[in-house]
């Protein structure tokens, strides 16, 4: 029940670039040349399922199967809590993209200790900016207790009652997936949320090895 809940609530941006890139590592491994443009099996070159709506300054997409249109550019929330910048000048960075028509925003609990979190909240709390915006976050617990904690963290920093998309963050390893899915892990916690009106769809993210990516596919099936 827990993996058929994962599937019903991912996000599909990026699973079939997953597929290509794997594709292509196996290309490079058998000595094909890595400077041929990487094709689908059709022999096409892969394009965007659609180029989306333009209005005002910005690109509007929808996001995988959520039924939810968002910017096809984000705001990446973990420069936005780093020492150098004021708190003052993030949240005018926030709400200034927000104004011009940025509507997906990403951030994570372990972001700069937590401050990337607290000035997105603080900054989304003021002029009704929160009900503009698609608010992403992640949590990296890996058991169903410390993945809670990091939700209900999250929920209070970002003043908010709900997050639009939680992931498991850094999915890196192979063990990464059974720990996530295993009993006691951390989907136990975010299916609770979601069940409380906490959480509306649920991802994972990786920047290492689209293995991984495809082996997090397979386990939640």
């Amino acid at each position: 029940m827990m993996r058929r809940g994962f599937l019903t609530g991912l996000t599909a941006t990026g699973f079939e670039g997953v597929n290509r890139l794997s594709r292509s590592s196996r290309r490079m491994a058998s000595g094909q040349s890595s400077a041929q443009p990487v094709r689908d099996d059709a022999g096409t070159l892969p394009r965007a399922s659609s180029p989306g709506v333009l209005r005002g300054e910005m690109l509007y997409r929808p996001l995988g199967r959520t039924g939810v249109e968002v910017s096809a550019i984000g705001m990446g929330g973990f420069h936005l809590g780093k020492p150098g910048l004021e708190e003052g000048e993030a949240i005018r960075l926030i709400q200034a993209g927000v104004d011009r028509g940025i509507t997906f925003l990403d951030n994570a609990w372990d972001y700069n200790d937590g401050q990337s979190e607290l000035r997105m909240g603080k900054a989304l709390s003021q002029g009704g900016y929160r009900n503009k915006i698609f608010l992403m976050t992640k949590v990296d617990g890996r058991t169903r207790e410390s993945a809670a904690r990091q939700i209900e963290s999250s929920l209070e920093r970002l003043k908010t009652d709900h997050i639009d998309l939680l992931q498991h963050h850094e999915v890196i390893r192979f063990e990464d997936p059974d720990r996530i899915f295993d009993e006691g892990g951390p989907m136990e916690a975010f299916l609770e949320a979601q069940k409380a009106g906490e959480i509306r769809f649920i991802g994972f993210t990786g920047h290492k090895d689209p293995h991984v990516h495809l082996y997090m596919l397979d386990v939640a099936a």
